[in-house]
């Protein structure tokens, strides 16, 4: 039987599926807080970053994976780009419209999707962007193909994701505060020691940059690169298709 990983237990696709989606039920009102204590506040600096780097120009159809909650979506509409937002979980995407609605954005297109098996026809946006969200998948290699399959040839591919630092001793120093202090954060504020857990060790078990590069070159992605951010401990991934 296969078996997947949730964060440091292995568990069946199906059950792996359901367990993340519970997790993100229960963080979808406090994203924001989850995302400012896994990386101490920075996440907004990076997503700046990272929309910078994907260069939205008007009138580009963009579908932001596990986007549910707007963030790199407002950002990337700032363009003039047409953000099309997919998540699987529907308490992430009511997070992310009831913004949008704060916001008065009214341009976005939101949509229940698996990033596995995308109901969109194939060629149909210039940009995919997915930020904080494919470590979370079950099948991610089914997520790149499909990824591949939706963009545009000479479409863009962008991935931002927490990786493993290769500074010497800031390593370590990471791993004892979210080891140690996240899931605490996360009982205190949140009252969701375990959720916060599981963010960690997804963190721990997802491939490091060079294999996930790997990954995405063997989706069929060409010019793949790796922008690291603090050593490693978030990373940028970028591809082509052909």
């Amino acid at each position: 039987m296969e078996k997947v990983s949730f964060g440091f237990t292995d568990v069946s696709p199906q059950e792996k599926t359901h367990l993340v989606g519970n997790v993100f039920r229960r963080v979808a009102s406090r994203y924001d807080l989850m995302n400012d204590a896994m990386s101490g506040g920075l996440h907004r600096l990076w997503k700046d970053d990272f929309v910078r780097l994907v260069q939205p120009r008007q009138g580009e159809h963009i579908l932001d994976m596990a986007g549910g909650t707007g963030d790199i979506a407002f950002r990337l509409a700032r363009s003039g780009a047409e953000v099309t937002v997919a998540d699987i979980n529907p308490a992430m995407l009511e997070v992310g419209q009831k913004r949008a609605n704060r916001r008065g954005l009214t341009g976005l297109v939101w949509q229940e999707q698996n990033a596995e098996h995308l109901s969109f026809k194939d060629n149909s946006f210039d940009a995919y962007t997915i930020a904080f969200g494919i470590r979370n998948v079950t099948h991610i290699e089914k997520a790149l193909s499909e990824a591949l399959r939706v963009l545009k040839p000479g479409g863009r591919f962008f991935c931002l994701e927490f990786s493993q630092t290769e500074w010497p001793g800031f390593s370590d120093l990471y791993s004892l505060y979210s080891t140690h202090i996240v899931p605490k954060i996360g009982r205190l504020l949140a009252k969701d020691e375990d959720s916060y857990r599981y963010l960690v060790e997804s963190i721990q078990r997802f491939p490091n940059m060079e294999k996930f590069a790997d990954m995405i070159k063997a989706a069929g992605f060409v010019q793949i690169r790796v922008r690291p951010i603090l050593g490693g401990l978030v990373a940028v991934h970028s591809g082509w298709k052909v």
